[in-house]
């Protein structure tokens, strides 16, 4: 028997739409305008003949109707997405990997080149966020995170290395440890309490006062690259800044408690398969990083 289905994207853009709440966080997710989303929508209630929202329009809410069709198409939409991604499973074609930005281009950009030569007919297509990981809502294939865990049960857990930080700042600052201190501190949005972990595991009692603050750890590191002051950094980010004498480490790096772990799908994905095992086996080469030079004060 014929199906007599509405149209597909009026049907992606409800779904998304009733589970955000916002139609703008629908349209971002589907990457379209926010207008697309709502014209999409007003054509499914003409074909359906019945209103699936109500309310104002900065703050839609879903009719009945709506709430009785929104859990079956995202159940619907989840079925095809891993049936798709089951029969998907070649050894070339496109890999979706979701990272953490300044991992992203500070460690793995400049490390992708071995995997490519390797498997040239797979794309990886780099993103970047920071945020949790849940596959059952996510487009990507594979994502890259670092923190204690417990990660999500629906995902394959590859470590890759324990993270180790430390204070860095320019060469040009002629820093030492009698001197460090007396720099101007930076750090980062994404994690302000790094002086204070890092002072508590290093047992170092200084006084903390940031003297500027960055949105992302990227920005921060070029200001210190730039020799703005000192900021507390993980190894791998800075790992090439200092074999370059761009960034020196006085105190060396130690453990911060947290891991970097490469996430996957629990399906036989191949393409996954192979950048995983290849990211590992990368993180296997890499050093840890200096360590502590010497007692602390």
């Amino acid at each position: 028997m014929a199906r007599r289905l509405p149209s597909l994207n009026a049907l992606r853009a409800f779904e998304a739409a009733g589970r955000h709440g916002l139609m703008k966080l629908a349209a971002e997710e589907l990457h379209v305008t926010h207008s697309a989303i709502s014209r999409q929508i007003q054509n499914l209630e003409e074909a359906l003949g019945v209103r699936l929202f109500e309310g104002p329009k900065n703050a839609p809410r879903l009719t009945d109707a709506g709430r009785t069709l929104l859990p079956a198409l995202s159940e619907a939409f989840d079925r095809i997405d891993a049936a798709v991604r089951l029969v998907a499973s070649a050894e070339e074609g496109h890999l979706d990997v979701s990272c953490l930005g300044t991992f992203l281009m500070k460690w793995l950009i400049p490390r992708l080149h071995r995997f490519r030569q390797s498997h040239p007919a797979i794309t990886i297509r780099l993103s970047t966020a920071d945020t949790p990981v849940d596959f059952s809502r996510e487009s990507f294939d594979v994502a890259i995170r670092v923190g204690a865990g417990p990660w999500p049960e629906d995902a394959e857990v590859i470590p890759l290395f324990a993270e180790r930080f430390g204070p860095v700042c320019s060469p040009k600052l002629g820093a030492g440890p009698d001197n460090l201190f007396s720099l101007p501190m930076l750090q980062t949005q994404t994690r302000r309490s790094a002086w204070s972990d890092w002072c508590e595991r290093a047992a170092v009692d200084v006084e903390l006062r940031p003297a500027s603050e960055f949105e992302h750890f990227y920005f921060m590191l070029e200001a210190a690259v730039g020799g703005l002051g000192v900021g507390i950094a993980p190894w791998p980010l800075v790992a090439d800044d200092i074999a370059a004498s761009r960034l020196v480490a006085p105190y060396g790096f130690i453990d911060s408690g947290q891991d970097y772990v490469t996430l996957r799908r629990r399906n036989h994905n191949r393409k996954a398969e192979a950048f995983c095992s290849g990211l590992h086996d990368v993180a296997a080469e890499f050093p840890s990083g200096p360590e502590p030079a010497g007692s602390t004060t």
